[in-house]
């Protein structure tokens, strides 16, 4: 039986109070102050001052663990807005804001689908959402705009946690690397790069992820819309 269906023990007034709800929450601290690393059934079981084999009653491995904790998370990501381009918008953004709250979900989303209830909710209302868009065509919509969301997210936690690891922000980081990249344009082998690092217009974070979602959507809608 899958852990969101299996019954909890009964509760022992006798004892500290615990639930698989205080678990997560506990698990979500730990991997919200200091990463997934400091997160094992040892290590919350001390944060809630109780024995560790009292959270095997509720909660069989770590994986399991690790599975509630991205379904709390998903209560947090729900589509809104009109129709189903906001719906897809307001997706992503939702998972995106969800990621930079708790950095760690960035290594435990993709793969296989989460099948949590609070994932299946929002898997539900953004397929209720895309009516318009046609049964055939809604899952590789949302897989697309779930890819994309992802990757872009994984890019932004990957720059913070170099961020951190090395003392340098980007554009400390850019200004090291400047002189070793004018002296490789110099040599005319890349002028396309070349151009574009001299003369584009360089996006924060926000507008490259913003920008790059509206070039998902309008691709979508141009596909969808298509006789």
């Amino acid at each position: 039986m899958v852990v969101w269906e299996r019954p909890e023990p009964p509760s022992r007034p006798a004892l500290a109070p615990l639930s698989r709800e205080l678990i997560v929450r506990a698990a979500i601290r730990l991997a919200d102050a200091d990463g997934l690393d400091a997160v094992s059934l040892r290590k919350v079981a001390t944060a809630l001052d109780v024995g560790p084999m009292r959270l095997y009653g509720y909660i069989e491995s770590k994986e399991e663990l690790l599975d509630l904790m991205v379904d709390a998370a998903h209560a947090e990501i729900r589509p809104a807005g009109e129709g189903w381009r906001e719906a897809l918008r307001s997706l992503a953004d939702a998972m995106r804001q969800a990621v930079h709250r708790h950095e760690w979900l960035a290594d435990l989303l993709g793969g296989r689908p989460q099948l949590g209830p609070h994932a299946l909710a929002t898997s539900e209302a953004v397929l209720a959402a895309l009516g318009d868009v046609g049964i055939d065509s809604a899952i590789p919509v949302v897989s697309a705009v779930n890819a994309y969301t992802i990757g872009a997210v994984r890019r932004e936690i990957a720059e913070r946690r170099a961020e951190r690891a090395t003392g340098m922000d980007e554009k400390r980081w850019q200004a090291t690397l400047g002189p070793y990249l004018t002296r490789t344009f110099a040599t005319g082998k890349l002028p396309a790069l070349a151009t574009v690092v001299r003369d584009a217009v360089h996006l924060d974070a926000d507008e490259t992820f913003r920008i790059g979602l509206d070039f998902l959507i309008d691709g979508i809608g141009a596909r969808v819309s298509a006789p």
